[in-house]
C-alpha cells in the first residue's frame, strides 16, 4: 500500500510539472544601441551607434524558471567623432546568448546569462585628410574572432505568443587584436519584439 501511495504521489508530481512546462520556438528582432568601451586616448569620442538585431530562440520553461538559448544576427560597433564629423565603425556578429529567465508574475521575467559572439564582418569609415572624402575599409583582421559578453535584462511574455525584451550586453573580453595595447569591449543595449511560432505545453 505504501509503495502504491509513493508511486501515485510521484506520478502526480511529474504530471503537475509537465502541465506547468513549456517548450517554445520563436523569432525576435529589434534595434541595437551599441558602443565600444575603450581605454584609448580618443575614447571620449566614441558615441552610440544604432543598428539592428534579429534571430531565433528556443525556450525551455518549467514553472518559474526558464532557459532560453538564442542565435542572433547583430549589428554593433560605434560612431567615432573626428573633427566634428561622425564616422561609423560597423561590426557584424553572430551571437549565441544562453539566458536564464526567472519568472515573476503575469509573464514578467528577469534575465541573466552569457553571450558568445563571432565576428562576421567589420568595417571602419576613414576621412581623407586632404580631400575630406570618406572611404570604408575592412578591419576584420584587426578584431578577435570571438567575443564574450554578460547579458542582463528583463522581459514580458504576453498572451498569444508575443514577447518583449530589454537587454544590456556587457562585453567581458577584449575585441581588438592581441597585438594592440589598447583595450576595447562591446557594449550593446537592445530592445526586442518576439513571437513564439511553435509552442508545446502551458
Amino acid at each position: 500500500m505504501k509503495r502504491i501511495t509513493i508511486t501515485a504521489l510521484l506520478a502526480f508530481a511529474v504530471l503537475s510539472a509537465y502541465s506547468q512546462a513549456e517548450v517554445a520556438l520563436g523569432l525576435k528582432a529589434g534595434p541595437n544601441f551599441a558602443n565600444i568601451n575603450t581605454d584609448a586616448t580618443a575614447g571620449e569620442n566614441y558615441k552610440s551607434r544604432t543598428g539592428f538585431h534579429g534571430g531565433a530562440f528556443v525556450l525551455f520553461k518549467l514553472t518559474k524558471i526558464g532557459i532560453q538559448p538564442e542565435v542572433i544576427f547583430s549589428q554593433q560597433g560605434s560612431t567615432v567623432e573626428f573633427n566634428n564629423e561622425d564616422y561609423n565603425a560597423n561590426f557584424t556578429y553572430l551571437n549565441i546568448p544562453v539566458m536564464l529567465k526567472l519568472y515573476l508574475a503575469a509573464g514578467l521575467n528577469l534575465q541573466l546569462g552569457p553571450q558568445f559572439g563571432f565576428v562576421t564582418k567589420a568595417t571602419q569609415e576613414f576621412p581623407d585628410p586632404i580631400t575630406g572624402d570618406v572611404t570604408e575599409e575592412d578591419i576584420k583582421d584587426e578584431l578577435k574572432g570571438s567575443d564574450l559578453s554578460l547579458g542582463l535584462g528583463a522581459g514580458w511574455d504576453l498572451p498569444f505568443g508575443l514577447t518583449v525584451d530589454a537587454r544590456y550586453n556587457l562585453g567581458l573580453s577584449k575585441i581588438n587584436d592581441k597585438s594592440s595595447s589598447q583595450e576595447a569591449k562591446n557594449q550593446v543595449f537592445q530592445v526586442s519584439l518576439g513571437y513564439k511560432i511553435f509552442r508545446l505545453g502551458k
